[in-house]
């Protein structure tokens, strides 16, 4: 029933993709049958003069009436669609009763085919067998000729919908088809930013926060009066800091292009830089690109959190390689030196462990941080 009710596809209405050789023979089609309907007023014998010139106004208005029929079946509008059916067929029957019947059976003929090519098709049905049926019934020598007739053109109705329906059906696919595609590349374009903004946050966030430590540490040592070489040092240690932010940017640069260096090389050198352990175990292989940054960028984090929560602590980096994932685990036995006050501790964006899990999570790996004894862990874990 739902196939009943169903309209054609806009696409099968308005023709798209419709040859050039269907369009021309559309057109010839349309222009016989305009050519029978004014050749059956010329034909059917007894109409005067002014009889004819009403219903050559009447066959002018029946083309503006089918045009229209078009307009609102590309708009599935069923109303005006049927009652437009319905004024074609009783201007028919007016001509038949004035004697035109060449010209009422042309007409019929016409409303069938529209019918059953353009409206449901239940309801096209209908107005295209009213059609027939007030063709036979009204012809002065009804007979089966007559009726095969009416069913041949109710035929070539439904022959013309179903040649439009399956070229309407690509075309539809064809749109579903670019429309996704258009998802799909606003999709990656909106990954690749976000992938962006990761980077230049775990870059940034990284420098500055390193950074932040050592000034603030400065500023609360000019304050307390401390001495200046330890001022200085801290200052220096800031210093060095921006330049590893500049090579650390170098790096993510050089990681959206694709060129990295292995990530047990950088592990290893940036534990060296901080005075912690490093370790790895299982065989070394090369990581994917994002399971890569992953694991450097966490180790950064980690990395940054000890040197601000946890000054002086004893920190291990322990770099695991499974069957299928890879596992970095960064370590602290506690603070050794004077617990950081409370300025010192809130340098940062505050987004870091946040940052690392949803890292994690888009790799579809886990990411667990927490107190561990007296000191820190935070274990990453990404599938290879």
């Amino acid at each position: 029933m739902r196939a009943a009710t169903r309209w054609p596809s806009r696409q099968a209405l308005s023709g798209q993709g419709l040859p050039r050789i269907r369009r021309v023979l559309d057109i010839c089609g349309w222009t016989t049958a305009v050519c029978w309907l004014v050749r059956g007023l010329f034909r059917d014998e007894g109409l005067p003069g002014w009889e004819r010139a009403v219903l050559i106004g009447a066959l002018a208005g029946c083309t503006v009436a089918l045009f229209v029929f078009r307009r609102v079946t590309l708009d599935h509008r069923l109303l005006p669609a049927v009652a437009l059916m319905g004024l074609l067929i009783g201007a028919g029957a007016g001509m038949r009763a004035a004697g035109a019947d060449h010209s009422a059976d042309v007409l019929w003929g016409a409303v069938a085919i529209v019918a059953m090519e353009r409206l449901p098709l239940l309801a096209g049905a209908v107005c295209g067998g009213i059609a027939m049926v007030s063709s036979v019934l009204t012809s002065a020598d009804p007979s089966a000729g007559g009726v095969i007739t009416g069913a041949g053109l109710l035929l070539i109705g439904y022959t013309l919908r179903l040649d439009s329906d399956a070229r309407g059906n690509g075309y539809r696919l064809l749109d579903q088809e670019r429309a996704a595609r258009r998802a799909e590349a606003e999709t990656a374009a909106l990954a690749e930013r976000a992938r962006i903004a990761r980077e230049i946050h775990d870059v940034l966030a990284h420098s500055l926060s390193a950074q932040l430590v050592h000034l603030e540490a400065a500023r609360l040592m000019i304050e307390r009066g401390e001495d200046s070489t330890k001022v200085l040092d801290r200052v220096v240690a800031a210093r060095g800091m921006a330049r590893e932010g500049l090579t650390e940017t170098r790096q993510a640069l050089s990681a959206l292009r694709g060129e990295m260096v292995p990530v047990e090389d950088f592990l290893r050198e940036s534990a060296a830089a901080e005075g912690a352990g490093f370790a790895a175990e299982g065989e070394r292989r090369r990581l994917g690109a994002e399971a890569g940054l992953a694991v450097r960028r966490v180790a950064q984090e980690a990395l940054t959190n000890v040197r601000k929560h946890a000054p002086g602590a004893r920190v291990r980096l322990r770099l695991v390689y499974a069957e299928r994932e890879v596992s970095l685990e960064v370590s602290d036995d506690g603070a050794r030196e004077t617990p950081p006050t409370a300025g010192l501790a809130a340098t940062g964006s505050g987004y870091g462990l946040l940052g690392m899990r949803e890292r994690a999570e888009l790799l579809g790996g886990t990411l667990e941080a927490g107190p561990e004894g007296q000191g820190f862990t935070v274990r990453l874990t990404v599938p290879l």
